[in-house]
This record gives C-alpha cells, structure tokens and sequence, in this order.
C-alpha cells in the first residue's frame, strides 16, 4: 500500500530545522511535497551559507522516507535563497567577477524558443519544430522551461515519471525521435507549481545540467512568455546559440514579442528569426482564406528589428488536434500543408549551420 501525504508530512515533522527550533515543516522549509504512489518529492529552501548543514538534514529525511512504509523512492531538491540580500556594491571597480555561461555535457547547440505573451502558439511551434529536426536527422532534445504552464508531455505523448539511477543524475523521456524533459513530468496534471523565482532557477538548472541528455545536435528550450528570470537564468547559466522569437502577427502580441527580442539583445543571445503563428485561416467547407488576427505583421516587425522571418505557420484545427492528441502535425501527417511550415524552418536552420 502506498504512502499517505498525511503520513510523509508527520515523519518530515520528525527532522528537526538546522535553526535549532522546529522541524522543517513548521519552519517552511520543506516545500512542493508530491507524494505518487509510492515515490515523494520535495524541495528543501535553504539559505545558501548553510548548504553543508542541510546536506545532512536531507540525508535524514531520506533515511526516515525510505523506513516508511509504502515509500519506494525519495528525490529530495535543494533549492538557495538568501534570506537577507547583500546591498548592491556600488563602488567601481569593486564589483564581483560574474561566473559566465557553460556548456551542456554532450549538447552542440542550445535554442530557445521564446514569445513576449502566452497564447501564440510557442509550444506547438517547439514540438512540432523538434520533431520536423528529428525528421532531418539531427538528434534532437527539448526542455520544457515553461514551468508554470508545461504542455510538451501531451504534445510529444509522453507519460509516465523520469527515473534517477543514482539520486543525481536525470534520465529523461523520448517520444518521436526527441528526447524530452519538463517539469510537467514531475507533477500531476491539476497540480499548480507554486515557486518563486529562486526555486524556479534552481529546477531549470538541474533540468538543463543533471539530466542525463546524452549526445544532442541540438536541445530546443521551449520559454515560458515574458521576459523573467527563466529567460534570464538561461541566458547566464547556458551558452545559449540563439532564440525564435514566436508571435501572432496582431500588435498586441507584437508588443510584447519586441520586448522579447530586446531581452535576448541585452543577454547576448542571437535571434536568429520569427515565426508568424495563426498567420491565415483557410475554410474547411468553402475555401475562403481569412486572417483572422491581421496578416504581415510579423513580417513588418521583422523587418523592423533587422531579423529574417522564418515562416508564417497558418492557423488549423489539424495543428491543434495533432498537438493535443500527443503527435505533432509533422510526425501525424509530415506531407500537409499544415506542417510544410515547421519543416522549412528546420531545414533552414540546417541549411544555414545554425543546428
């Protein structure tokens, strides 16, 4: 019989806090607990000073998990916040030397997918532009960074829990050529992730640096919209080889899709093009093209911020019923119409040595 949240959270109650008062219940430490049959996850949000104290409170919570009955498996994150932030150092000169972007183990290439508002379409331009690379050859990863909203398990038909061998490292999941991994993975489908920005950049590191990629051509990291601190996480801690920027082509969304191209300027991301997503309707029953959301507008703006505009994607009920039905338009029907526009991008991005 499985393990009971109820009866995870009264051992967890049982590890004292390293403040010397309380458990790491009381004192909020212990965050996120998710407790799936018999396997319990949770973050432990410590003051980063304190790592080394708390290495030995989390190999305590394990060692009590594990006596529980019904638990099989214990994954334990820790997570830093300072609990009182140093002053900014406003002298010059005296500035400390910020530690720069590294490279993934065994991945060539790093592209984010971005857009500057939800609701364009950016994932289902990340699945289905994976998979078409797939089609092409490269070997292909795809991060869903998107941590508030993950989407990429039901577009790429992927279920089921990640497995760790050793308690560090991450084996990730793979469906239609593309090996994958999302938070969505580690979560129930109705279970909100509720992280502040500390816990949100220490999760994309461990999904970006302990998870167990293998040999990648290329790994696309599908954003979340905006300009936050997943973007600028991995900008500073990934040496990111370019960005998509995706927008519908109407102002509201180019608004914020401009901002977004401005952030990855400031980081010193290349943007290597735009996507124009829901460019056109064509009518199932007469024919009868409509831009429902304007048209040309993405390519203005493109030509504006001086970037090539990869493709206008149109907007069809195909698209959306491949993307929620678990295979995207490019692996379900590689020769419509549909998925010409996904397929011309990756050959481009082939073409040009970008991937």
């Amino acid at each position: 019989m499985a393990a009971t949240r109820e009866a995870v959270l009264e051992v967890l109650k049982g590890i004292a806090d390293l403040s010397g008062s309380g458990d790491i219940v009381s004192n909020g430490v212990m965050r996120a607990l998710n407790v799936d049959g018999g396997t319990v996850r949770f973050v432990l949000e410590i003051d980063p000073a304190k790592a080394e104290g708390y290495a030995a409170i989390q190999a305590a919570a394990e060692t009590a998990l594990r006596e529980l009955d019904g638990v099989e498996e214990v994954s334990i994150v820790m997570t830093g916040h300072s609990a009182q932030p140093a002053p900014p150092d406003l002298k010059m000169g005296a500035r400390p030397k910020p530690q720069g972007p590294e490279k993934i183990p065994g991945v060539a290439k790093i592209i984010a997918i971005a857009s500057g508002k939800g609701g364009v379409g950016k994932s289902t331009v990340s699945a289905n532009l994976a998979c078409a690379l797939a089609a092409e050859g490269k070997r292909v990863g795809l991060l869903d960074a998107d941590v508030y909203g993950p989407s990429q398990p039901r577009m790429l038909g992927v279920s089921g829990r990640p497995s760790s061998p050793d308690g560090k490292t991450i084996l990730p999941m793979r469906n239609h050529g593309v090996t994958m991994m999302s938070i969505g993975l580690m979560t129930n489908d109705d279970q909100a992730v509720v992280w502040r920005g500390p816990m949100l950049m220490g999760a994309l590191q461990q999904m970006m640096m302990q998870v167990q990629w293998g040999a990648l051509d290329v790994l696309l990291v599908d954003l979340p919209p905006g300009t936050g601190d997943v973007q600028m996480t991995l900008a500073q801690k990934a040496e990111v080889d370019g960005a998509i920027v995706v927008s519908t082509p109407q102002d509201v969304a180019l608004i914020d899709a401009r901002k977004g191209i401005d952030m990855f300027r400031q980081l010193n991301v290349p943007i290597l093009g735009m996507i124009e997503n829901m460019s056109t309707h064509i009518c199932s029953n007469c024919g009868h093209e409509e831009h429902v959301f304007g048209h040309g507008g993405v390519a203005l703006e493109a030509e504006k911020m001086e970037v090539p505009l990869l493709a206008e994607i149109p907007l069809h009920l195909k698209i959306r019923m491949a993307a929620d039905g678990g295979a995207p338009i490019v692996v379900s029907e590689p020769d419509s119409a549909q998925a010409a526009g996904f397929r011309e991008v990756a050959q481009g991005l082939i073409a040009k040595g970008q991937v």
